[in-house]
């Protein structure tokens, strides 16, 4: 197939969330186990220019890359299942596109040429691609949304116009579509994703490969019925139905027909070695003597994708510390003494504004007093400190977020004032912590200094380190100019650990990071 650079775009029917992005990850997954460099990249038609002022409850978490990009979770599964660190050009956002394009033309850039969704829209669209495929092989695409949404129509037809132009050799189509079962009739409605293929096919792109999702798993006729409406070979038609780890999707992936049409076209040959997914796999299935239960003290547990990367963060640790985990889910505004009693080890993640504060605050003196684990993530830091505060006599302390008029133990940082409703404006992504010699974050580590992840614009007032310490709460890192607190730990507890950062983003399922495993740990010994 020559050196040729090639490309494989990822597309939904019949509804949004049916795995787009859990199918482009493992894709990818096999053809590195084939020793093939990937890189990968969403596409979002939303009208947003990042993800960072997304509502968390109705699109999950907002995942930080290493430069500052806020994207939504789809990218936590690339760098999970690929273990490469993203980046800005990753994440393409229709709404920055269109900003961009809004600003050359009053630029004058156009000279005065009429501006539309195609040819601009669409071509800024194939350039982003262009730009984020430099470095891998194979670039995965995926388009989010569902096809026949107004608003991924430009997106459609801009991968359409990029086969003709890279050479429809050198582009592979994955359509993923959903299957219902209907419990009355008792049987799998293949209509909508035929429909989902129909409209597919009616933008000019016929696929070469179509990914069944279903709930429950279907019988082959399924896949015959699709391939034969669609035009798909059977053999590149492949059901996936619901599992219970997505770990094992790049398994499934590799097992039929769809894995030799990937190799064909990624110029390989032969199995790949999948032997990391399956002991990852392994992992996830064993029964341990011990299970641990982490209380995770929120806010938004309707939803557990607002928090996906924490969860997967401690399953890791889990299955590093070889036990079982059990997560319950403690609402941070109705959140009571008992509902800590209950739990081996809590967690507070990170958050915005005042709702469910009080419940945090409270989460944290709890594990301060009773010597209960406790892991703080950005938010779940600063109500730590405000917990020592107050158990240190300063009975009023507080955030400046919560109640501007109490003694502000957490402040706004320099140049944030005016900025809170505002998207792009916060402390974003990678910066260096240097660790106290001898504390608990440093042993933990196993290191001096540290790089993690960020996404915060309030940080400790440091004027109130007296009250803090008198809480029994010690800063334990910070930034290299000393100016900005990134860890505390309570020194005379088992594990009362916090970071202003957010490790959960650089956790991975074979990897899983120090801090977690501490808390595991932690929670372990108390069994």
């Amino acid at each position: 197939m020559g050196n040729k650079q090639k490309y494989i775009f990822v597309t939904g029917g019949v509804l949004s969330g049916v795995g787009k992005g859990i199918t482009a990850a493992s894709i990818g997954a096999v053809l590195q186990a084939k020793g093939v460099k990937v890189s990968i990249q969403k596409c979002d038609p939303y009208l947003n220019v990042d993800a960072g002022l997304l509502n968390p409850a109705e699109h999950g978490e907002c995942y930080v890359t290493k430069d500052g990009a806020e994207t939504d979770l789809d990218l936590g599964h690339y760098e999970r299942f690929l273990d490469i660190e993203l980046t800005q050009r990753n994440a393409t956002l229709a709404g920055r596109l269109l900003s961009n394009l809004i600003a050359d033309e009053r630029a004058g850039k156009f000279h005065g040429k009429t501006v539309q969704l195609v040819p601009h829209l669409t071509g800024a669209i194939q350039n982003a691609i262009h730009d984020a495929a430099e470095g891998g092989k194979v670039h995965i695409v995926e388009i989010g949304g569902t096809v026949g949404d107004y608003e991924s129509l430009s997106f459609v037809e801009a991968i359409r116009e990029f086969s003709q132009s890279v050479g429809r050799a050198n582009c592979l189509f994955v359509h993923v579509v959903y299957v219902p079962f209907l419990g009355t009739s008792k049987e799998f409605k293949t209509k909508p994703a035929q429909n989902a293929l129909s409209d597919l096919r009616g933008f000019g792109i016929m696929p070469d490969a179509v990914m069944i999702r279903t709930d429950d798993p279907a019988p082959q006729s399924v896949a015959e019925k699709i391939s034969l409406f669609s035009g798909v070979p059977i053999q590149h038609t492949q059901l996936l139905p619901n599992i219970d780890t997505v770990y094992e999707v790049p398994i499934n992936l590799a097992k039929n027909g769809f894995y030799d049409l990937l190799a064909e076209f990624a110029g390989v040959r032969g199995p790949a070695d999948l032997s990391k997914w399956q002991t990852i796999v392994n992992e996830h299935r064993s029964e341990h003597k011990k299970t641990v239960t982490i209380g995770l003290v929120a806010k938004y547990i309707d939803n557990v994708d607002t928090y996906y990367s924490v969860v997967e963060a401690i399953k890791a640790a889990s299955w590093h510390e070889k036990v079982d985990f059990n997560i319950v889910w403690i609402n941070a505004e109705t959140a009571k003494k008992k509902d800590f009693d209950a739990v081996d080890a809590l967690l507070v993640p990170g958050g915005f504004g005042a709702r469910g504060s009080e419940g945090k605050i409270a989460a944290a003196r709890y594990a301060l007093d009773s010597g209960k684990p406790y892991l703080g993530i950005c938010l779940g830091l600063q109500v730590a400190v405000i917990a020592a505060a107050r158990k240190g006599g300063l009975k009023k302390a507080n955030s400046h977020e919560f109640d501007p008029g109490s003694p502000q133990v957490v402040y706004i940082m320099n140049g944030q004032e005016g900025k809170e409703s505002t998207g792009g404006t916060l402390r974003l992504g990678d910066y260096t912590a240097v660790l106290k010699k001898g504390s608990k974050v440093a042993k933990t580590y196993g290191a001096l200094e540290q790089v993690e992840r960020h996404r915060h614009r309030y940080e400790v007032n440091q004027q109130y380190l007296e009250a803090i310490e008198n809480g029994g709460v010690v800063v334990s890192g910070t930034s290299p100019d000393g100016s900005l607190v990134e860890y505390v730990e309570a020194s005379d507890h088992p594990y009362f650990v916090a970071t202003q950062s957010h490790p959960e983003f650089r956790s991975r399922p074979d990897r899983a990071h120090p801090l977690f495993v501490g808390l595991i740990k932690a929670a372990k010994r108390t069994i």
